[in-house]
């Protein structure tokens, strides 16, 4: 979709947009269905990027303490408590600009990959840069999506990082592609970006080819230390054109509800939702952000009359 036609969409009175957003999504998706996914860092801190919102970047004093990857058995009894709790898709995060066929550190994580993929649930994996060939070992091993965010427009993307390129991201994705993974790719909103920075980030999402199948939309968590430690929360209103926008223009993608729901009320998280939002991340935290109790999900999901998905058995 093209930006002039997405900057029409946003600019409708509210309701107008997400009347058509929430028909959109009941075409393609099961309207009470909420997919739950778990995030686990797998390699904490000590990034040598310098992506301006990051508590994990080794540029700056954040107070967070580094830590190595950690062993296979700790990360399968995580993936063993998510899908015990419900979720359907168990994501692995590792703080590092890339990763390389060959290293004892890729190595182990496709040993993780191999055992977590017993369990039943999607695996999504985020390792920074790779190329066709850690791609393709990936997807052997059983990852079902590879996480890399574009995290705003091309335009703003100097604003926010200066260690790698806009174009460093598109090549990582365009490796994912052509090894058949799925791609999970969103951004974060209030890092002080514009309205047209978003729409731009959405057009780019929306030309990939295949699109994305998963779309994180993260609320900016203001990290103390990080360069964006004094931005404000954004607009609730924003925040849901920009859901309702992106599910119009990405109609078959999970929009995903990333970091940042602790800022968001319940009210606002039902509008999320029916804007066209269907899966929450859940846990103690996203990485280095807190996250809502799993329990309060569930009791707002069953308030709204939602449900979540349930894991395959086998």
């Amino acid at each position: 979709m093209k930006l002039a036609e997405l900057t029409r969409l946003y600019d409708q009175p509210l309701f107008d947009l997400i009347a058509q957003s929430r028909a959109v999504h009941l075409q393609h998706w099961r309207g009470e269905q909420v997919q739950r996914c778990s995030l686990l860092s797998i390699k904490t801190g000590g990034c040598s990027e310098d992506c301006a919102y990051c508590a994990q970047s080794a540029h700056y004093s954040t107070g967070l303490e580094r830590e190595e990857l950690m062993p296979v058995g700790e990360i399968m009894s995580a993936a063993q408590r998510a899908r015990a709790q419900g979720a359907t898709r168990f994501c692995m995060g590792a703080a590092w600009r890339g990763v390389r066929a060959g290293t004892a550190k890729f190595e182990q994580v496709l040993e993780t990959v191999r055992e977590v993929s017993q369990l039943g649930m999607e695996v999504c994996v985020t390792l920074g840069e790779i190329g066709p060939a850690e791609a393709r070992k990936l997807k052997e091993a059983g990852v079902t999506a590879y996480n890399h965010n574009i995290d705003t427009s091309p335009e703003f993307y100097p604003e926010i990082v200066s260690t790698h390129t806009f174009e460093n991201r598109l090549t990582t994705i365009a490796a994912v592609q052509a090894s058949g993974m799925s791609v999970c790719c969103g951004g974060i909103v209030g890092m002080g970006e514009s309205a047209l920075d978003r729409l731009r980030m959405v057009e780019v999402l929306s030309n990939f080819e295949p699109q994305p199948e998963s779309v994180p939309i993260n609320c900016l968590m203001a990290m103390p230390g990080t360069p964006l430690a004094e931005q404000p929360p954004v607009d609730i209103f924003d925040l849901v054109r920009l859901i309702a926008v992106t599910r119009l223009a990405i109609p078959k993608a999970r929009l995903r509800l990333a970091a940042g729901r602790t800022r968001l009320t319940r009210e606002g998280q039902a509008l999320c939702f029916f804007a066209g939002a269907n899966s929450i991340f859940y846990g103690d935290k996203l990485l280095t952000a807190a996250n809502p109790a799993a329990n309060a999900d569930v009791a707002l999901l069953r308030e709204l009359g939602l449900v979540l998905e349930e894991v395959e058995s086998g």
